[in-house]
């Protein structure tokens, strides 16, 4: 084993601060806010507050895709909020999410505005709003839909806050735990895999909510972007996986939701923020920068 020394967990558990690692300056035991910061608004209805990690892709790439069906009203501000200064712990965001976590959005089209946190909520709460787009109405394919939203948002914390933190984040590397989670992420990757042999969606023969929630994390994932892990996990193994997200890949609304509040990456890769659709043609850190 990489870590040698055993621990014996105490009577009475105490916050330690300084640990955990890359994240340790923004974690605690406890929740509200930290300071006092009102959100930004802009001119459209939908105000977004997020980060172009895998939560928040869904929610730009659905916004996008609703755009692309021609739906105005899903026109929206997408305001960057980096967590890793702790801007999530302001006043105003936790007024829209009170688990201090992106994405958030918040809805201003009615008489009162409406809060919307967690991503698969987000994603359900605006397919609903624009009329069931990328929501199937046939009872059983919506039922499938939905099982695998709710999949995903049960599955990625094994992705995500076990494997992606233990093997990419944790400032030691801890054998059990890396050994641990990998096998998860392999099993639940052998899930999709065995899914999507049978069926070009994971609802059926449409693309949803749920492929649109499950490509960020599992996409990302089989094409060795994520935690950079892809030889790690052979994740190449998974063929009907890479189809599936080579696929939604080739989608312009998909192309341009993942760039939206990116901060990393090809400066032609990252709109910090995005507040009208021409944004994606004159505002990425390329652009910017040649401009000066």
């Amino acid at each position: 084993m990489t870590d040698s020394t055993e621990y014996t967990p105490p009577a009475v558990w105490t916050w330690k601060q300084g640990h955990g690692g890359r994240f340790a300056n923004i974690n605690r035991p406890t929740a509200g806010a930290t300071h006092e910061k009102e959100l930004p608004t802009g001119r459209h209805p939908l105000q977004l507050y997020s980060l172009a990690t895998p939560n928040g892709v869904k929610v730009t790439v659905m916004l996008e895709e609703l755009l692309a069906l021609g739906h105005a009203g899903a026109e929206y501000d997408a305001w960057l909020i980096p967590i890793n200064e702790g801007a999530q712990f302001g006043s105003g965001f936790v007024a829209v999410n009170p688990n201090s976590k992106i994405p958030a959005l918040l809805d201003r089209s009615g008489p009162r505005p409406i809060r919307v946190f967690e991503s698969g909520a987000i994603l359900l709460y605006l397919a609903e709003k624009f009329g069931g787009a990328f929501l199937p109405t046939d009872v059983a394919t919506r039922a499938e839909c939905l099982s695998w939203l709710f999949w995903q948002m049960g599955s990625a914390p094994f992705l995500g806050g076990g494997f992606g933190h233990f093997y990419a984040y944790a400032p030691i590397k801890i054998e059990y735990a890396i050994d641990r989670y990998a096998m998860e992420v392999k099993r639940q990757l052998d899930v999709l895999d065995r899914r999507l042999a049978e069926s070009p969606w994971l609802a059926g023969d449409e693309y949803t909510i749920a492929d649109i929630a499950v490509w960020p994390w599992y996409g990302a994932l089989v094409k060795g972007v994520l935690y950079e892990a892809g030889e790690f996990l052979q994740v190449h193994e998974y063929e009907h996986v890479v189809r599936w997200a080579d696929r939604i890949a080739e989608r312009p609304a998909a192309q341009r939701g993942r760039m939206v509040n990116r901060t990393w990456g090809e400066p032609s890769s990252q709109l910090h923020e995005r507040h009208d659709a021409s944004d994606f043609d004159t505002k990425t850190q390329d652009k910017l920068a040649s401009a000066d």
